[in-house]
């Protein structure tokens, strides 16, 4: 006789926010009854609230609310970083199509037509909790991947604090340049994972103190593909990725993997690459001591005069650590 395993399925927290008594009494039933749990909220305060203290797989949200609608609702849970990948069910009357159209402005996922139909009430929810459990998932690999990151860091006592560090210059940067929200958010994700491949470096490699060997180098290369390679199955790292594989590229060729010129260095992977040198160069190893700022960026605008990084991505990174000195003509 063979004994079938299922995985257990996770219960989903299904937030319900609605003005009437009845509409939450009913949507409760027939959730609960496919075994959700619910949560209920009377008005847009408390539904936002609710969403904050509960964090809910799926929200159900009724346009009109007292205190604050529905709308405003849907629009501060997408502009929060702790939300903004829940998935929201606007509750519409049938012909609103002005309320589906700001819906969709405010970032709404999906639409339900009053009256609400119960059965596609439970599709929709059971559909949106799939989602939002393969989100959380991706999410769980990605805090693994950064608790790898960290470990590795934690291997050499010199990097303390170099993925921090690096994250921080980074945006610091980004945003100084005028990127946008998902470029900053990317650099400081790949601030923290852009040496993740060095756990396939061997540690007598990693941790030498003295020059490494031509063979040596070789293999401590690899670890910008090795990262790459451990990244790529993830979706929600793919903007990350060019930072790990390409923070060692350079402007003339000279850098590594793939020896890229020009514009074909991808943006973020640039930046990284000049507050990687400058924290690398500021923080003491067992075969240096540490520069400080002021020289170290005087050798990032050395590099930017021989061609190796941008001139302005320099001498804005400077200007954001507040280091006026010496400009290199």
């Amino acid at each position: 006789m063979t004994t079938r395993f299922t995985p257990a399925v996770r219960r989903s927290r299904i937030l319900v926010a609605d003005d009437t008594e009845s509409v939450r009494s009913l949507f409760d039933q027939l959730l609960t009854s496919d075994g959700h749990e619910v949560v209920s909220a009377s008005d847009g305060v408390d539904a936002l609230e609710a969403a904050h203290y509960h964090r809910p797989d799926v929200i159900l949200l009724d346009v009109d609310m007292p205190a604050m609608d529905g709308l405003e609702v849907c629009r501060r849970l997408k502009a929060d970083p702790a939300t903004r990948l829940t998935p929201i069910v606007m509750v519409t009357g049938q012909s609103d199509l002005s309320d589906r159209l700001k819906g969709i402005e405010a970032g709404a996922d999906e639409f339900l037509s009053k009256p609400v139909h119960p059965q596609e009430l439970r599709v929709r929810v059971r559909s949106l909790s799939r989602v939002k459990h393969l989100i959380d998932e991706l999410d769980s690999a990605e805090a693994a991947f950064v608790t790898l990151a960290l470990t590795i860091e934690a291997r050499d006592p010199s990097t303390n604090g170099h993925c921090e560090r690096l994250a921080r210059h980074a945006v610091r940067l980004g945003r100084a340049l005028g990127l946008g929200g998902e470029d900053l958010d990317a650099l400081h994700r790949g601030g923290y994972l852009h040496d993740v491949g060095k756990v396939g470096v061997p540690d007598a490699v990693l941790l030498k103190a003295g020059p490494l060997t031509p063979d040596e180098f070789a293999m401590m290369k690899r670890h910008t593909e090795i990262g790459d390679a451990l990244c790529s199955p993830l979706q929600s790292l793919r903007r990350v990725r060019p930072i790990v594989r390409g923070h060692h590229e350079r402007l003339d060729g000279s850098g590594y993997p793939d020896g890229l010129r020009g514009d074909e260095l991808p943006m973020l992977a640039h930046i990284v690459g000049i507050v990687d040198v400058f924290d690398a160069l500021t923080s003491l190893r067992p075969y240096r001591t540490a520069l400080s700022n002021h020289q170290a960026g005087y050798y990032l605008l050395e590099q930017a005069a021989h061609g190796k990084f941008a001139r302005r991505y320099v001498e804005t990174f400077l200007d954001t650590l507040d280091l006026h000195g010496p400009r290199v003509h």
